[in-house]
């Protein structure tokens, strides 16, 4: 048996439903790129403390150490939170499509993918931005810890090209 198939008019019309969520899946993926930038960052710099040995080195592992962590974990949430927002997107750009090959009503179906999808990149933005307000702390607590020790910034020594 032939499935009776949409009209171009149709589809056209179910392309252009699903531009908004296309919109939003490219939003969700740039924001996984910066998170996945920042965790890598973090990563980086908890592996830094942990090669330093001196006991200059110690003061900063017990200050950064657990902001690094708290960090992460947030970062961690928001790559969660994100991936699943790309997920239901996904699913939402899907049974669009797969409606409109089987003529089935589907507007309330993807209203409530798209509003469950806002709501995930919502809760990853949240964390995102409990994560950047933390990262300030840090830049606060090494200012102090610097200022407690009279430790000093070696000067970035110029680069040669």
């Amino acid at each position: 048996m032939l499935i009776d198939t949409p009209s171009i008019e149709h589809l056209s019309n179910v392309i252009s439903q699903v531009a908004g969520p296309a919109f939003l899946l490219a939003a969700e993926a740039q924001l996984l790129s910066v998170l996945v930038s920042r965790l890598d960052r973090i990563v980086d710099r908890s592996r830094e403390l942990a090669d330093l040995s001196d006991e200059d080195a110690q003061a900063h592992r017990k200050v950064e150490l657990p902001i690094l962590r708290k960090r992460a974990v947030l970062v961690h949430r928001s790559i969660y939170w994100g991936v699943a927002s790309c997920i239901v997107t996904c699913f939402l750009v899907i049974i669009a499509f797969a409606s409109a090959l089987l003529r089935l009503r589907h507007e309330y179906g993807a209203a409530l993918l798209f509003m469950i999808a806002m709501a995930l990149f919502t809760a990853a933005l949240i964390a995102f931005g409990k994560e950047v307000r933390l990262g300030y702390s840090e830049i606060d607590a090494n200012a102090v810890l610097m200022r407690k020790h009279g430790w000093r910034r070696e000067p970035i020594p110029p680069r040669i090209d």
